[in-house]
């Protein structure tokens, strides 16, 4: 859906689904829908796209009482320059050094742990314990 749009897109859907009684398993794919194409032609996303898209899902099944179920993401435990920002403080001008993707442009290992910690976080304060959902 992408970070600037989840907020207003995802909250109808679920709602949907919920009102009907269905137990849906939610994953977010922060990944996709934040990929743009840099100045010197390589596809790319911000970390701080990912993570903001990746924050907003958490959010929306906490504020509606749902069940956050997981996560898609791109990401390798290489030291590849292919997402701008998090850890590695990534620019446009750092994608050349080591852009080995043939596909879709990957977290490196660590843009990957910044996000993991930020997702066990997110559990934390968001996701509401498995002893209180409905299942």
């Amino acid at each position: 859906m992408g970070h600037q749009r989840i907020s207003e897109l995802l909250p109808p859907l679920v709602e949907a689904m919920r009102d009907e009684g269905r137990n849906e398993l939610w994953t977010c794919d922060p990944m996709h829908g934040n990929t743009f194409v840099a100045s010197g032609g390589q596809k790319t996303r911000r970390f701080d796209d990912v993570l903001s898209e990746t924050s907003q899902f958490f959010m929306v099944h906490q504020a509606l009482g749902t069940w956050p179920g997981g996560l898609h993401v791109e990401l390798t435990g290489d030291d590849v320059t292919e997402c701008l920002g998090g850890g590695s403080r990534l620019n446009e001008n750092d994608l050349d050094q080591n852009y080995t993707s043939i596909c879709d442009p990957r977290l490196n290992a660590t843009q990957s742990l910044d996000l993991a910690f930020h997702v066990a976080e997110y559990l934390q304060r968001y996701a509401t314990p498995i002893g209180e959902r409905s299942l």
